[in-house]
């Protein structure tokens, strides 16, 4: 498998303006989840929750989309948009968007939130609404556990205006010295480390920074304070790396690591109270101009409020919910039910541990399993797969472990994860020079009774983590299939080795088959429905924006195939446009949980080929990743997935509906589908 070039449009004759911009679709996206704030149906804390998600959500498109805009720009690097649009253009376009929706998200915290938590006894305060006996607590907090970690930086013909970290919450203070009636700027960094939320009493909480300020007179003894500001910086993180002129990809990774948290300023976020002669300083020494000044509501720094969220009050939190174990019960002989049939496992509503992380577990544990191939993409920082896979080592076994130290924002985690595995000796990889290993595979190879090795295979659609395996929606097949292994077999040695064997059995594989066999796939429902066959498309993934797989589909809606489309980030396409789209249909399912697993449904002339795996229909999987699809055998198991897309599209299950020009209408009332399933597995 090599790195392949970006496959051109498939109809050059469509509309130019088929295609709605990618980077405004994900900002949409990030409104739909500000909508679940503000919904009063869902539990409080809850609602405090989407708050901090959407904060997070926003701070990564600016480190990523909105920062390689702007790099390419600068460096004058071409820049191509789905929309067609100038860079410029679009940088306007999500500039406006993203300060309404940023205003909008401070403003209804600030309005509507922090008024229901207080009536709940859940109060977060600004410092002048402590009460005495508040103050002297927090005084002599910040004398014993905040100032001992402070470094105010003063700024001076001695002192140049220090760097600022990227996330980082600051305060801009304005000092005079008495004697000689000069005054500087200095900054004060609000430690990360500390919780940002400091608790002055029982269900009453003081921003961080707060505290820090009402105390400033002690960081500058004998200085008059005059004024202190909050704001924050968000820095280009996106990494560039050149992978076929790096000799060693783990050191240049870490280097790269260490420069990224010196990329260039992309937002700066300033509380809408600040001096404008203090703002000017702040805009002159980053170097940013006044359109990525962000001038909110405080308090700064809503992620943050996942600390409010996790508080214990199960009264404002959903109901809680245990994953089932029915599919795998804890008594049944897991080897034993995988050689007897497929297990289809649907996430959370299944227990992730008692089948994915027990089938590591138990092959590590169990003396005919002979090895254990495994792909890691992002796991969690105690992760009892990767223990297993260590256990697996030290009893001698032949562990295999292809780490993805690439993935973004988890590159530390994953170097980290890579050095502790080969310390233990198992056989660290990481993929192929260009790609980005992102296909979810488990491979256990086991002698049985009669001396027959069997491989024992899982491929997933979501990562190998315990902890988003509770709140990420996806899928799993368990399998002892022979084609199955076999193929994961050859995925695996394409992936440690040099091997250009691409057929399979039962799989599509990116960069190669996996976008022919998409396409080739809509156009046989093409010529099915043509022929007077059964024909229809059904495709649930997170994202779609990849411009050859929108034609196809356009294509088919003009050939009169229903297409419907269950998608919960960005897409592209545009639908229900008369002549073009009117067959499409976009649905958008937003919930307790997060809709993460790929699903593609091709209806076949009536006898419907079902695939599920790690594949958004975007560039980046079908061209630039390392991905896998499975084709689902089992008329149960295809009848259950294609009942989930059905249940998803349908109109009275309660969606979001995306309309022509890229806006999304939500259909309220209606079942909420992540309960049913619930209740079903309950």
């Amino acid at each position: 498998m090599t790195n392949s070039d970006p496959v051109p449009l498939v109809d050059a004759g469509l509309p130019p303006d088929r295609f709605l911009d990618r980077e405004e679709s994900w900002l949409r996206f990030n409104g739909r989840v500000l909508r679940l704030a503000q919904s009063p149906e869902l539990p409080l804390l809850e609602r405090v929750r989407f708050l901090s998600i959407f904060s997070n959500n926003l701070d990564e498109f600016f480190m990523v989309r909105v920062a390689g805009l702007m790099r390419r720009l600068a460096t004058g690097l071409p820049v191509r948009t789905s929309s067609g649009r100038s860079p410029h253009a679009v940088l306007g376009r999500l500039a406006g968007l993203a300060h309404q929706l940023s205003t909008e998200h401070a403003e209804y915290f600030r309005d509507e939130i922090a008024p229901l938590l207080a009536k709940e006894d859940i109060a977060i305060v600004r410092w002048a609404d402590l009460e005495d006996g508040e103050r002297a607590r927090m005084q002599e907090l910040f004398r014993t556990r905040v100032y001992p970690v402070l470094t105010p930086l003063v700024v001076d013909p001695a002192h140049p205006f220090p760097y600022i970290s990227g996330k980082s919450l600051n305060l801009a203070v304005q000092v005079r010295d008495p004697r000689n009636g000069t005054t500087r700027f200095a900054r004060v960094k609000v430690p990360p480390l500390l919780p940002r939320f400091i608790a002055v009493a029982p269900g009453r909480f003081a921003p961080l920074e707060d505290v820090i300020a009402a105390n400033l007179e002690q960081l500058f003894p004998g200085m008059d304070v005059l004024a202190h500001h909050t704001f924050r910086v968000t820095r280009n993180q996106d990494l560039e790396i050149d992978e076929d002129i790096t000799e060693n990809l783990l050191q240049t990774l870490e280097r790269e690591l260490l420069r990224r948290r010196f990329g260039p300023v992309v937002r700066l976020e300033v509380e809408d109270t600040i001096d404008p002669r203090v703002l000017d300083r702040l805009t002159a020494e980053l170097g940013v101009e006044d359109e990525v000044v962000y001038r909110l509501p405080g308090p700064l720094d809503l992620a943050g409020l996942d600390a409010i969220a996790n508080i214990d009050r199960a009264d404002l939190k959903y109901p809680r919910f245990r994953p089932s174990e029915k599919v795998l019960p804890p008594e049944a002989d897991l080897f034993a039910v995988m050689r007897d049939r497929d297990v289809l496992l649907h996430h959370p509503y299944d227990s992730f541990t008692a089948s994915v992380e027990r089938l590591i577990e138990e092959a590590a544990a169990d003396p005919k399993v002979l090895a254990i191939k495994q792909t890691l993409y992002r796991t969690s920082g105690k992760s009892p797969i990767v223990d297993a896979l260590i256990s697996a080592a030290d009893a001698g076994k032949q562990v295999v472990v292809v780490v993805e130290i690439k993935a973004r924002f988890d590159e530390q985690a994953n170097i980290d994860w890579a050095q502790k595995l080969e310390r233990a000796g198992c056989h660290v990889m990481y993929g192929i020079v260009g790609l980005k290993t992102h296909c979810k595979l488990s491979l256990v190879v086991r002698q049985e009774a009669d001396g027959t090795l069997l491989r024992y295979t899982h491929v997933g659609t979501g990562n190998y983590h315990p902890t988003t395996a509770r709140l990420y929606e996806d899928f799993g097949l368990l399998t002892t299939d022979p084609e199955v292994g076999e193929d994961v077999n050859a995925v695996f040695n394409h992936l440690t080795g040099y091997s250009r064997d691409e057929d399979y059995h039962r799989l599509l594989a990116a960069p190669h088959s996996l976008r022919p066999g998409l396409l080739e796939r809509i156009q046989r429902e093409i010529d099915n429905h043509k022929a007077g066959l059964p024909a229809r498309l059904r495709f649930k993934c997170n994202s779609l924006t990849d411009e050859g797989i929108i034609d196809a589909l356009y294509r088919a809606s003009q050939a009169g195939v229903e297409v419907d489309l269950l998608l919960r980030g960005i897409c592209a396409l545009r639908p229900g446009v008369p002549g073009l789209s009117e067959h499409i249909r976009v649905r958008s399912v937003l919930g307790r949980f997060l809709e993460h697993s790929r699903v593609y449904v091709f209806e076949n002339g009536g006898d419907p080929e079902v695939w599920l795996g790690s594949a958004d229909l975007m560039h980046r999987n079908l061209d630039r990743r390392v991905e896998v699809l499975i084709r689902v055998q089992g008329d149960a198991h295809r009848a259950q997935l294609t009942s989930l897309l059905d249940r998803g599209m349908d109109d009275g299950t309660r969606t979001w509906k995306l309309g022509p020009l890229g806006l999304w209408s939500r259909q309220r009332g209606g079942a909420d589908l992540q309960e049913q399933l619930m209740q079903e597995h309950r």
